[in-house]
């Protein structure tokens, strides 16, 4: 899924993931606190990272989208909010080190499991010691849905390599469930989920 992809995608006046924030993730504001800096891993047009700024959090929000950036940022003006906006391909991003306090990852299932690997790499370096990892992704059932996300299981989170990837740290909230979701045209309907809350050892 190159740039030109998204670039086309985005190129709507409709924003085809919503304005409102992931549910899962506003489910966890008890654990965001003013001054965080955050990143928002592939934001596309800022539903998420928007929201975090509202919170108080200092928020880094990168995607390869160009148009989807400038949709974020003009949402980001309409909520009265500033944010860190870069352009950049997550799988070829040089991941700063121990930067982060918090980073979200939702709905980052666009890269096959060999490439994905360097994002799960790059969140493990970039998370501070203590900080914490906010995931929502589709498991593999998501594909008899077809509400949302690629048509390849293979992209796809389970419960077991969740751990295998984050066993190690303070697992805070593991849970995979059928929800039904609306956030704009692209994600809607009967979805299957898994959502992850994991604290990096300090």
């Amino acid at each position: 899924m190159s740039r030109d992809f998204w670039d086309e995608r985005y190129s709507t006046d409709a924003y085809i993931f919503g304005t409102a924030p992931n549910v899962f993730l506003a489910s966890q504001a008890g654990l965001i606190r003013p001054g965080m800096r955050a990143l928002a891993i592939a934001d596309g047009e800022g539903r998420n990272g928007v929201w975090l700024a509202g919170q108080g959090v200092q928020v880094h929000a990168i995607d390869v989208s160009p148009v989807a950036i400038e949709k974020a940022r003009k949402l980001a003006a309409e909520r009265g909010v500033t944010l860190e906006f870069q352009q950049a391909d997550v799988l070829n991003w040089t991941w700063p080190q121990a930067a982060y306090d918090l980073v979200v990852a939702i709905f980052i299932q666009f890269a096959p499991p060999a490439e994905r690997e360097r994002i799960i790499e790059g969140i493990r370096t970039s998370l501070k010691p203590g900080g914490l990892l906010v995931l929502q992704g589709y498991t593999p059932k998501q594909v008899e849905f077809a509400t949302g996300g690629p048509p390849q299981a293979a992209n796809m989170y389970t419960a077991g390599l969740l751990r295998d990837w984050f066993g190690e740290w303070d697992i805070l909230h593991l849970h995979e469930h059928e929800s039904f979701i609306s956030e704009g045209s692209h994600h809607h309907g009967m979805s299957a989920l898994i959502d992850l809350v994991a604290r990096k050892p300090g």
